[in-house]
């Protein structure tokens, strides 16, 4: 299955993805504010970050989610 494209303002997309990168925002959190899905906010910061930060971040979501029931 193909995920759209995102579109957003610079300073939208900004604000998710500083909100992706915190371990404190759910993407519940972002959906709620943003309404973009946990796919749609993996394809943005596949697009923005560097692929190496990119692994880093989804290995540290992976991880947490895997601790807690209710995280990312």
């Amino acid at each position: 299955m193909k995920v759209e494209k995102v579109f957003l303002l610079p300073e939208e997309a900004s604000d998710v993805i500083e909100m992706a990168l915190s371990d404190h925002v759910s993407f519940a959190n972002i959906k709620k504010l943003y309404g973009l899905s946990e796919k749609q906010v993996k394809r943005l910061m596949r697009d923005t970050l560097k692929s190496g930060s990119y692994r880093a971040w989804r290995k540290r979501v992976h991880e947490f989610g895997s601790r807690r029931e209710f995280y990312k």
